[in-house]
């Protein structure tokens, strides 16, 4: 980060910043974590930050403890779909990563997945089923020209949560009825075999997004579950990823395509399946990315020569630049 930049964020440490965090979605714990751990480095940087659980009371919370700026860090539905976000844009509070419509596009896989392959980028083949649909197996992989394995997933929840690698017919009809308790869309889509990789990418208000070195991700089973994300030594981080230069490349450029395409701001997560053969494809984004321990964004970030500290000051700093453009539109409006 240059020092023009670190010298704007330096103007923030007279306003109260608000982690948001917890919430009521399936990924509360894990955005506990991630609040506690950007509250603590918020803190240790000078900032005046206050830790905030989110519940019906925020309006009232927000208001009593004088927060002038909101650090989401909220995960799942109900803080990373642009439901939060466009709460805080209607109060007209600043606050950090993307607006409302890249956050609401980016939670929904089957919308993202649209809007990617529209512009070119590689996404895995698939289809939707909708809860209460009775479709068979047999019927669905023979219009969708899909062959098992096939993934099946809520269209709107991170963490893996309610996802099934379905291998056998046997394991479909579980599948969906676990997919739909998340959600009324189902995903149902391509399994694609290989590396599982993830790549970093931090939104610049001008210029290009910086994209951070690639992670793979080795999990047990071949399969990164929520288990294998959250619980330490579980899964294997290759960072950077070893992977052809020529691979690293791509995936590096197709990460800012896919932030540019959906109009992402602060930083967010693209995470890929590669095949055997090089193919990339990207699988979903993460709009507001876990800050833990065990998180990717700060590993990728570090590998980098980020410190998580400097890490969290960046994340701030676009809820600094969307202020920055509020205030000049208000201008604008004046004259």
């Amino acid at each position: 980060m240059g020092e023009n930049k670190m010298g704007q964020v330096a103007r923030l440490t007279d306003k109260r910043i608000g982690v948001l965090m917890g919430g009521r979605s399936s990924e509360r714990e894990v955005s506990l974590r991630t609040g506690q751990a950007v509250h603590q480095s918020l803190i240790r940087r000078g900032y005046n930050a206050m830790a905030i659980d989110v519940s019906d009371q925020l309006p009232r919370d927000l208001q009593n403890q004088k927060v002038a700026i909101a650090f989401l860090a909220l995960h799942g539905p109900g803080g990373e779909d642009g439901t939060i976000q466009g709460f805080l844009e209607t109060i007209g509070m600043p606050y950090t990563g993307s607006g409302v419509q890249a956050s609401a596009v980016g939670m929904h896989k089957v919308v993202t997945k649209t809007l990617l392959a529209a512009a070119g980028i590689p996404v895995p083949p698939g289809t939707v089923v909708q809860r209460g649909d009775a479709t068979s197996l047999a019927r669905l992989l023979k219009e969708a020209k899909l062959t098992l394995p096939v993934v099946v997933k809520p269209a709107s929840q991170g963490s893996t949560i309610g996802v099934t690698i379905v291998r056998r017919a046997a394991q479909w009809k579980d599948a969906l009825v676990l997919a739909h308790r998340y959600d009324p869309d189902a995903m149902v889509e391509a399994f694609i075999p290989g590396h599982e990789v993830t790549i970093a990418v931090l939104g610049i208000a001008s210029g290009a997004p910086k994209v951070l070195p690639a992670v793979e991700i080795v999990a047990p089973d071949g399969f990164y579950d929520f288990t294998a994300k959250y619980q330490k030594g579980k899964t294997q981080y290759l960072c950077p990823a070893p992977l052809p230069a020529k691979i690293l490349k791509q995936i590096g450029e197709l990460g800012r395509r896919t932030f540019q395409v959906l109009g992402c701001k602060g930083a967010a997560r693209v995470d890929f399946r590669i095949t055997p053969k090089g193919r990339p494809y990207v699988l979903e984004i993460n709009t507001v990315p876990g800050m833990t321990e065990t998180s990717l964004l700060p590993m990728a970030a570090a590998q980098a020569g980020i410190e998580y500290d400097q890490l969290v000051e960046w994340i701030l700093q676009s809820a600094l630049d969307r202020a920055e453009r509020s205030a000049q539109a208000a201008e604008r409006k004046l004259a």
